[in-house]
C-alpha cells in the first residue's frame, strides 16, 4: 500500500532519503525552509566567481557513487577527478610533507621528510586495512536504533581491535615517533569537527582511507551535486515545497499524524527530520534533547576569496600547521577561546577547474577551526581574519592581498543563525560517547514513526556518511511500514 511520507529538510540527507523512499513506491513530500535545496552543500557566488561554501574534500568515492546509483542517478555523468598528490602539510619549521595515493611514492616522501618512519607507516596501513573493512561492515552499514544490536560479542571484539577506547592522537604513537607525523595522521578528525586528542581511535580510519581510497574533486564544485539530485527528485515525482517550514508535529499517543507547515496541517504516515538534530528537535518542540547533554563539534571561521590571478603552483588542498597543534585544540575544545596560533586549511580548486572564476582568475577558501558556541562575537574579531590572511600570504600565497577582488567571511555566529547546533559546523562532536550506539539514531526515541538523517545522526558527518545515514534510515522506515519485514536497499 502506498504511504505518504513527509521529509522535513532538503539537505543532502533529506534529498537522498526522499529518493530512496520514492523509489520504494511511496508518495513523498520534501519541505525546505529556504529557496534552495542542499543545506551545507552550497556555493558562495560573486560576479562570475563561485566556490564551495562547505565540504570540499570528496572521500569514500565508492560509497558516494554506490548510493547515487541506487537512487537512480547515472554516475557516469559525474566528473570525479582523483587528486594525486592528495595534499600537502606545511609546518612552521619550513618542513613540507605531501601525501600520495601511490604507496611507493609515499614511502619515498617519508624517507625524504621523516627518515626511519617508513616501517611505522607500512604497519599503520597494514593494520588499518583489516580494521577498515571490519569497522565499515559492523558500524557504518548498520543502524543501532535497537540498542541490543550494538552490544554483541562480535561488535565488542571489533571495538577492542579498533582500539576505540584510545584517542586518535594516542593511538598513533604505536606507528610514528615524530610528533609532526602524528599530527599529519590525526588532523583528519577535524573533517568531522572532532578533537584528535579526545576523539576515539576509530576515526584514525579517515586518514587511512585517504591513502587507500583516494581524495577526489567533483568538477564544478561539490555543491554541483545538488542540481543532479534536484533533477532526480523532479524526475521521480517527489513533491518539493520550498520556502516552507515544518513548525511542529501533532501526535496521537506516540504516533505523529500531522505536521504543521506554514500554518497548514499536512497528514502523513511517517516523518523524516533532516536538520542538525538537537537544534531541529528544539525547534519542533520535541523533548528528547532535554534528557541528553549533547556536545557540539568545532566551529569554523571560513574565508572565501575571489582573486585576479591563479596560484598554479599551490596544491588544491593544503594544511598549514601552527607551532603548537595541541594548544590550538585546547583553545577550540577546552578553553573555547579565540585561537592565538591556529592551524588552518586552504582549498585552491581553480588550478584544476577553470569554470569557477573568470579567465585567469581563481577562488580560494581558508578554513580555521575555532570554538563553537555564541560566546564569541566574531563581528568584533576582525583582526583575527586579517591576521589569518597575512599568515596565508606569508606561508603559501605571496602577494595575496593585492590579488583579492572580493572577500566573504562565515563564522560560528552565522552557523548558529542557520540552525546548526551551537554553531558547530559538523553536527555532534565525534566523541566516543557520541559515536555508534551512543549517537542519535535514524529512528527518533519515544515515537512510532519519526525518523532522522544528517551529520548528527549515526553513522556521522561527511557527505557520503550522511548519505549512508539516509540509506539506513530508509531501510528502517520501510521495514516498519512493511510490518517489520526485512527491507534491503540496493541497486
Amino acid at each position: 500500500m502506498i504511504k505518504h511520507i513527509l521529509v522535513a529538510g532538503g539537505g543532502i540527507g533529506g534529498m537522498i532519503s526522499a529518493l530512496y523512499l520514492r523509489k520504494a513506491g511511496h508518495d513523498v513530500t520534501l519541505i525546505e525552509k529556504n529557496e534552495r535545496l542542499g543545506g551545507r552543500l552550497a556555493f558562495v557566488r560573486e560576479n562570475g566567481y563561485k566556490v564551495d561554501e562547505g565540504p570540499t574534500i570528496v572521500l569514500l568515492p565508492d560509497m558516494l557513487k554506490g548510493i547515487l546509483n541506487e537512487v537512480g542517478i547515472d554516475i557516469s555523468s559525474l566528473d570525479l577527478l582523483q587528486l594525486n598528490p592528495l595534499y600537502t602539510i606545511r609546518y612552521q619549521d619550513g618542513t613540507a610533507y605531501t601525501k600520495y595515493s601511490d604507496l611507493e611514492r609515499q614511502l619515498e616522501e617519508i624517507r625524504r621528510v621523516f627518515p626511519k618512519e617508513e616501517q611505522g607507516f607500512l604497519k599503520f596501513m597494514e593494520e588499518m586495512t583489516d580494521r577498515f573493512h571490519e569497522g565499515q561492515q559492523a558500524f557504518l552499514e548498520k543502524s543501532f536504533h535497537e540498542k541490543r544490536t550494538f552490544f554483541t560479542k562480535e561488535n565488542m571484539r571489533i571495538l577492542i581491535k579498533l582500539k576505540a577506547y584510545r584517542t586518535v592522537r594516542s593511538s598513533l604513537k604505536k606507528y610514528f615517533a615524530d610528533e609532526r607525523l602524528r599530527d599529519a595522521y590525526a588532523l583528519q578528525t577535524l573533517y568531522v569537527g572532532g578533537n584528535p586528542y579526545k576523539a576515539s581511535a576509530i576515526y584514525s580510519l579517515v586518514s587511512y582511507s585517504e591513502h587507500a581510497h583516494g581524495i577526489y574533486y567533483l568538477k564544478g564544485g561539490y555543491a554541483s551535486l545538488v542540481d543532479i539530485l534536484e533533477n532526480q527528485l523532479q524526475a521521480m515525482g517527489v513533491h518539493v515545497r520550498r520556502n516552507q517550514t515544518v513548525e511542529q508535529f501533532e501526535f496521537e499517543g506516540e504516533r505523529a499524524v500531522r505536521a504543521l507547515v506554514n500554518g497548514q496541517k499536512i497528514a502523513a504516515d511517517a516523518f523524516v527530520i533532516n536538520g542538525d538534530y538537537p537544534a531541529a528537535l528544539k525547534q519542533l518542540g520535541l523533548h528528547e534533547q532535554d534528557r541528553h547533554k549533547y556536545v557540539p563539534s568545532s566551529g569554523c571561521v571560513m574565508v572565501y576569496l575571489g582573486l585576479n590571478k591563479i596560484y598554479r603552483k599551490a596544491p588544491v588542498h593544503q594544511f598549514f600547521m601552527g607551532d603548537h597543534f595541541d594548544q590550538h585544540m585546547k583553545d577550540v575544545f577546552q578553553t573555547k577561546s579565540v585561537p592565538k596560533d591556529p592551524s588552518f586549511y586552504t582549498f585552491n580548486p581553480s588550478i584544476i577547474d577553470p569554470s569557477l572564476a573568470p579567465e585567469d582568475c581563481s577562488v580560494l577558501y581558508m578554513l580555521i577551526p575555532v570554538p563553537s558556541g555564541n560566546h564569541i562575537n566574531w563581528a568584533e574579531e576582525t583582526d583575527f581574519v586579517e591576521k589569518m590572511i597575512d599568515r596565508l600570504e606569508k606561508r603559501g600565497f605571496p602577494q595575496l592581498r593585492e590579488s583579492i577582488v572580493w572577500k566573504k567571511v562565515k563564522t560560528p555566529n552565522d552557523s548558529l543563525r542557520e540552525g546548526l547546533f551551537e554553531g558547530g559546523s559538523f553536527g555532534l562532536a565525534p566523541n566516543l560517547f557520541q559515536s555508534g550506539v551512543f549517537r542519535p539514531q535514524v529512528k527518533a526515541q519515544e515515537t512510532e514513526n519519526i525518523y532522522a538523517v544528517g551529520a548528527s545522526i549515526h553513522p556521522g558527518g561527511g557527505v557520503p556518511i550522511v548519505m549512508q545515514s539516509a540509506k539506513l534510515m530508509a531501510s528502517v522506515l520501510l521495514k516498519d511500514l512493511n510490518d517489520r519485514k526485512e527491507v534491503k536497499l540496493s541497486g
